[in-house]
């Protein structure tokens, strides 16, 4: 692809690069400014959207064909996938037509100070011919990911090995969230099997907003791979890395899936635990109230305000007081006796 002509097409307007990497076989360089692409190199760029010179160099690069550059600038930032080879003016070097494969991906973002966030952000990615453009508004995760890895000696040899450290280092990002939420899992189910300090429903409710957060994440990923591999158009050198990478992306899930499951699992037995408790609380005021009732109809009948009471001498208040607790005596031997005291 002839970078030169087509970049240099953007007149002045320069790109907010947050870094470019040239890849060659002694190792990766900087790029250079993005008006001089080196022959024989395959070239990375991660641009900041948020930059007013980046979406200008997009706009008016003739690089990207026009669903490619929609795909990069539009405000929408769900999960897709787009396979464009409509022709644009820059073509291979052997003059065969360039076929644009886009997409967008969802990552955590990053703070200066939190590696990860609740926040999920969108990466935008389009990889053309020898050339792959990344683009984001915030800060991710990934980005960081596959730059430390370069710099460790990872070799980039075309657009299959690209998308295979992109994703790979995506799914490290959303890997690592899985695994703290795995641990604070477990830490949970043992505080509840020791019964010390039990899981709050706050606690749990928290590690299941995540992982559906995550499980909707990697949902979306799979949908944009499938998307990929039905493709007729989506280059033949890809097709194994996307086949691949699919696959990697459904276990991810699956393990996702898995700690939902023991959260699922831990919250039906406090929630069995907690009907229980209740349970026996109403049935000790069941026999609370069996055990009084007598008790209250004696009190109650010679409470009453009329003549002719029974045992109104000296000691009648105490012959009251023993009827009461005979008959609540009674009520007691009584419901024994027919099993309701375990």
């Amino acid at each position: 692809m002839d970078f030169s002509a087509a970049l240099g097409a953007a007149g002045a307007a320069a790109p907010g690069l947050i870094w470019g990497l040239d890849f060659a076989p002694d190792g990766s360089h900087e790029t250079a400014p993005c008006s001089a692409a080196p022959t024989g190199r395959f070239r990375w760029l991660h641009l900041n959207l948020a930059d007013h010179g980046t979406r200008s160099w997009i706009e008016q690069s003739t690089l990207f064909p026009v669903p490619a550059r929609e795909l990069l600038l539009s405000s929408d930032s769900h999960q897709r996938a787009l396979v464009d080879s409509t022709s644009t003016d820059s073509t291979s070097a052997d003059g065969a037509q360039s076929i644009a494969v886009c997409c967008i991906l969802h990552d955590f973002e990053r703070d200066f100070d939190v590696r990860d966030t609740a926040r999920v952000g969108a990466l935008r990615v389009a990889i053309l011919g020898n050339l792959i453009v990344t683009a984001r508004r915030h800060p991710l995760g990934a980005a960081d990911i596959v730059k430390q890895r370069v710099e460790n000696g990872a070799r980039i040899t075309g657009p299959a090995a690209a998308l295979d450290l992109l994703v790979s280092a995506l799914t490290q990002n959303i890997d690592m969230v899985i695994r703290d939420l795995s641990v604070d899992m477990q830490a949970a189910e043992d505080a509840y099997l020791d019964g010390h300090r039990p899981p709050t429903s706050r606690n749990l409710l928290d590690i299941r907003r995540r992982l559906a957060q995550i499980h909707r994440m990697l949902d979306g990923a799979q949908r944009v791979f499938r998307r990929l591999e039905q493709d007729d158009d989506l280059p033949e050198t890809l097709q194994p890395t996307v086949e691949k990478l699919s696959q990697r992306l459904q276990g991810l899930d699956a393990d996702a899936l898995a700690v939902q499951g023991q959260l699922r699992l831990l919250r039906d037995e406090l929630d069995l635990q907690q009907d229980q408790r209740t349970n026996q609380n109403l049935y000790l005021l069941s026999v609370m109230t069996a055990l009084m009732l007598p008790a209250t109809l004696v009190t109650g009948l010679f409470g009453m305000n009329t003549g002719g009471l029974p045992f109104s001498g000296a000691h009648g208040t105490l012959i009251a007081a023993g009827i009461a607790a005979g008959t609540a005596l009674a009520t007691y031997l009584f419901l024994r006796s027919k099993g309701f005291f375990r």
